[in-house]
């Protein structure tokens, strides 16, 4: 089974920053290939998603995590690109310039965003969660969620655990018809 995850980063960062990278040997322990494009070169957020959607990310098991600008970019793709798994980190919905509705699709979602972020409203995380069902994580930290990478690094190994056997039985569900 071809497994790859496509990290977004936020709209200051770059492909490799310390989340990135920590989350990255997360799924590469998972036996994800690792793909992070470099977005650096515009802050607008729906040339992002297009320059996303271009790239054709194709996976049995594909999972989009995005952080801040970057959750707003995964979020944006998936409709399209229908991904396995959509992990978001302080995802930058409903803010201006970010007004779009995020995308539906029928893989799993999870979110974190620190109670304490002020660039980003922790309600917005929650209206996100409630509109699509998806498990939200609410911890202690500010935007960029550095302080809690042992942690993020904990719930993105548990999720993608999960999201690899909801694939593994999607797959073995479409061979048995």
């Amino acid at each position: 089974m071809l497994k790859r995850v496509y990290f977004a980063h936020g709209k200051e960062s770059g492909p490799w920053g310390r989340k990135i990278q920590a989350l990255a040997r997360v799924a590469q322990a998972h036996g994800f290939m690792i793909e992070s494009p470099d977005y650096s070169h515009t802050f607008d957020p729906q040339a992002r998603v297009q320059q996303l959607l271009d790239l054709k990310p194709q996976a049995d098991c594909l999972v989009l995590v995005g952080s801040s600008m970057g959750g707003y970019v995964s979020a944006q793709a998936a409709g399209q690109l229908r991904p396995n798994g959509l992990f978001l980190i302080a995802p930058a919905f409903y803010m201006p310039g970010y007004e779009s509705e995020p995308q539906a699709h029928d893989g799993l979602i999870e979110a974190v965003h620190g109670w304490d972020d002020d660039v980003i409203p922790v309600e917005h995380s929650i209206r996100f969660a409630r509109n699509h069902q998806a498990r939200l994580h609410l911890i202690p930290g500010e935007h960029t969620l550095v302080e809690q990478l042992p942690l993020l690094e904990r719930l993105f190994g548990l999720f993608l655990a999960e999201v690899e056997v909801a694939t593994q039985q999607r797959l073995s569900a479409s061979n048995s018809s």
